[in-house]
């Protein structure tokens, strides 16, 4: 059989209708491959927290919140810039396809370490997933845009089924993995069975594993359909016949550029770890070291792609969009974190005489995506030309994010309090539904516009890597969203001062935005499109 790659055997990919709906089959591959990684993502993630926080006696660590929002600040925030690398390496070496089937296995490896109930097995797992989402996580993304032309009227379509399986793999993990981690019937099956109770929290980290494999599995049989997409740099050359020597040669540069950025983060991570030591350098001085690092690698990479002054004001808006970004998920993120805290000390979850596990609020967020979407899908078009810019629609998400806060912080007044300030009585989870529901509105007017302007702003050469931009801003997020869930505590006057606090932020950032949006429209020259959701 020939197997030799040639540019007619590169656009059947693009013109394929083969699949579902008239869609390319690699889709279907894509598809569930992302569902399973974000089930056992988002199942991990439901109680990831609650498990650090738990009492030793119940099965968890017996982490303070002081120490537990940091450690889970720095995972998260690791699980979003560690794809700023995995997209680098994917543009300049070993091609997207290969990337995600390495960073799938890595994740599985992971899940199934955090299985094992030892302290050192717990902080592997948590380095797996990350480095192996790092691997998977922007070029996967990257993949579905591969089986497209980029005016292929299927496109967004295409991104819409992409992403409901995002949402439906993100929806139905946090009850499975929060069964086995936290409810009293599963204890008492382990119980039966001979098994400590207290080990469900390693089931529910299994389950994730599991889920992951199974998306694994079926990548890996389904790969012929993704024959010619996600190919290294030197395949995509030699199947577009335009083999540039000067491409290759810039390899060296890039390699150098890379090595001296990473001495560079060594070297600051280093000298803090010494004037104070390794734990407090991981938790504080890493994040924004690495964010430092990569907008360093992004400048770098793009004076020696030599970009236009035209690419240069597109990257421009990609940062001035990045910082607001930043903002919005610093408050989102709480979800799994404060937000996780407040819903399992704070909140009553009764419905009825059935009490269920605040883990399963986890599962609020993405399933109002799947309601909602389709909706706001709707409005867009349905405004064509009237709607609002992109600057402005951050703005609005950003307001909705800061609205959740204030819903929250007015909870958080509600709560019985002793004299000494412990909390007394509890909240009914109704509030948690509607903070929920205004993230869900603020996502649904940020994130598919920043997914949308890293794809169609970034040069042509730095697709994959602006799109761990984009996620640099969810990681930054994720470390801010950290260091405020530790300073989380059971009492109703500092837990108002605290979220009222984010939500003046959020708030006032959307106002900014809104203000310098006639700038920021000014610097690009064509609309950006809009592709659908992705949860945080």
């Amino acid at each position: 059989m020939d197997n030799t790659l040639n540019a007619d055997n590169f656009r059947s990919s693009a013109s394929d209708s083969s699949g579902i709906g008239g869609q390319p089959r690699g889709l279907t591959t894509l598809f569930f491959t992302e569902m399973w990684e974000r089930f056992s993502f988002y199942g991990m993630k439901a109680i990831l927290f609650l498990y650090m926080t738990a009492k030793i006696q119940e099965g968890g660590l017996g982490f303070t919140e002081k120490d537990a929002g940091p450690i889970f600040g720095l995972y998260a925030s690791s699980v979003y810039f560690l794809p700023l690398i995995g997209g680098w390496l994917a543009d300049r070496y070993i091609g997207a396809k290969r990337a995600t089937l390495i960073g799938g296995f890595i994740i599985m490896l992971g899940h199934f370490t955090l299985a094992v109930p030892t302290l050192t097995f717990f902080y592997l797992g948590l380095f797996l997933v990350s480095v192996g989402t790092g691997f998977l996580k922007s070029n996967i993304s990257a993949m579905v845009g591969d089986l497209y032309d980029k005016n292929d009227p299927r496109r967004d379509g295409g991104f819409s089924i992409f992403y409901m399986g995002i949402n439906i793999g993100a929806t139905i993990a946090p009850p499975i993995c929060g069964y086995l981690a936290q409810s009293e019937s599963f204890a008492g099956v382990l119980t039966r069975n001979g098994i400590d109770p207290r080990s469900g929290w390693h089931f529910g980290f299994a389950a994730a594993g599991i889920g992951m494999g199974i998306g694994l599995i079926q990548y890996y049989f389904g790969r012929k359909r993704l024959e010619n997409v996600g190919l290294p740099p030197s395949e995509r050359r030699r199947v577009n016949g335009d083999l540039n020597s000067a491409d290759v040669s810039h390899n060296t540069a890039y390699i150098i550029q890379l090595a001296v950025i990473v001495l560079f983060a060594v070297g600051v991570i280093g000298a803090y770890a010494v004037l104070n030591n390794l734990a407090d350098a991981l938790k504080y001085a890493l994040i924004p070291t690495v964010l430092v690092a990569g907008l360093a690698a992004v400048f770098l990479t793009g004076i020696q792609d030599k970009l236009s002054t035209d690419d240069w004001k597109r990257v421009g808006v990609i940062f001035i969009l990045f910082v607001f970004s930043t903002l919005f998920w610093m408050g989102f993120e709480q979800a799994s974190t404060s937000l996780n805290a407040f819903a399992d000390k704070l909140t009553d979850t009764r419905i009825g005489s059935w009490i269920f596990p605040a883990s399963y609020l986890q599962s609020v967020n993405p399933g109002f995506l799947i309601i909602f979407a389709p909706v706001f899908g709707w409005i867009w078009t349905k405004l064509g030309k009237r709607q609002p810019s992109d600057p402005i629609k951050f703005s609005i998400g950003l307001i909705f994010g800061g609205l959740g806060f204030v819903t929250v912080a007015f909870a958080s007044s509600l709560l019985g309090s002793n004299p000494d300030g412990s909390i007394q009585t509890r909240v009914t989870f109704w509030w948690l539904i509607l903070v929920y529901f205004c993230f869900t509105v603020g996502e649904l007017c940020l994130s598919p516009v920043g997914l949308s302007s890293m794809t169609k702003l970034a040069p042509a050469k730095m697709v994959s890597l602006m799109l761990g931009v984009w996620f640099l801003s969810i990681s930054m997020g994720n470390y801010i969203a950290g260091l405020i869930a530790g300073e989380f505590v059971e009492n109703s006057a500092v837990l108002v001062g605290i979220f009222s606090k984010v939500a003046m932020i959020m708030i006032g950032g959307g106002l900014v935005l809104a203000l310098i949006s006639p700038f920021v429209n000014k610097l690009v020259s064509r609309p950006v499109d809009v592709v659908p959701i992705e949860p945080a």
